[in-house]
C-alpha cells in the first residue's frame, strides 16, 4: 500500500505548524464516526483510491479534518446525487485540476503584476500575413 507515513514517535514527517485541519490525528473508528460512517466504508475508500490517510509506523490508519471533508463529499455524491464510486473518483480529480488552475492563474496574475508592462502603441494596422495555402476540395489547409 503506497501511502504517507507517520513516525510512530515525534512526527518528524510533518510540519507540526501545519494547519490544524490537514494533520491527521483521527484513528479509523473515531473518523468514521464524525463522518457518519462505517470503519469499512473509510477502508473501501481507500482502496478506490478515494482517500489516502497517513499511516504510522504500526500501519494505524490516520485521518485528517480534510479527509473528514472528503469523506462526507463522497458519502453526498453517492448518497444523495447517486454517483458511483468511479464517478466520484473522476469528479474529486475534476476539482483537484480545476484547483491547480486556480492556484497556476493567481501565481501568473502575481507575476504579471510585478513586471512591468510596456506596450507599443500606433495607430497603424498591423499588416497581415498573405495566404499561401492552398483550398482543396473546400477545406482550408
Amino acid at each position: 500500500m503506497s501511502g504517507k507515513k507517520l513516525d510512530n514517535g515525534i512526527d518528524r514527517h510533518l510540519d507540526i505548524s501545519m494547519a490544524g485541519q490537514r494533520r491527521p490525528v483521527y484513528v479509523i473508528s473515531i473518523a468514521a464516526g464524525l463522518a457518519g460512517c462505517h470503519p469499512r466504508t473509510l477502508r473501501i475508500y481507500e482502496e478506490e483510491g478515494l482517500l489516502d490517510p497517513v499511516r504510522t509506523d504500526t500501519n494505524i490508519r490516520l485521518y485528517s479534518d480534510e479527509d473528514l471533508e472528503r469523506v462526507r463529499a463522497i458519502r453526498y455524491l453517492t448518497q444523495t446525487r447517486g454517483v458511483n464510486l468511479a464517478g466520484v473518483k473522476l469528479l474529486l480529480q475534476l476539482r483537484e485540476a480545476a484547483d491547480f488552475l486556480d492556484e497556476i492563474a493567481t501565481e501568473l496574475a502575481r507575476e504579471d503584476a510585478e513586471i512591468p508592462q510596456t506596450v507599443d502603441v500606433t495607430n497603424e494596422p498591423t499588416p497581415r500575413k498573405p495566404r499561401t495555402r492552398q483550398r482543396q476540395k473546400g477545406v482550408e489547409l
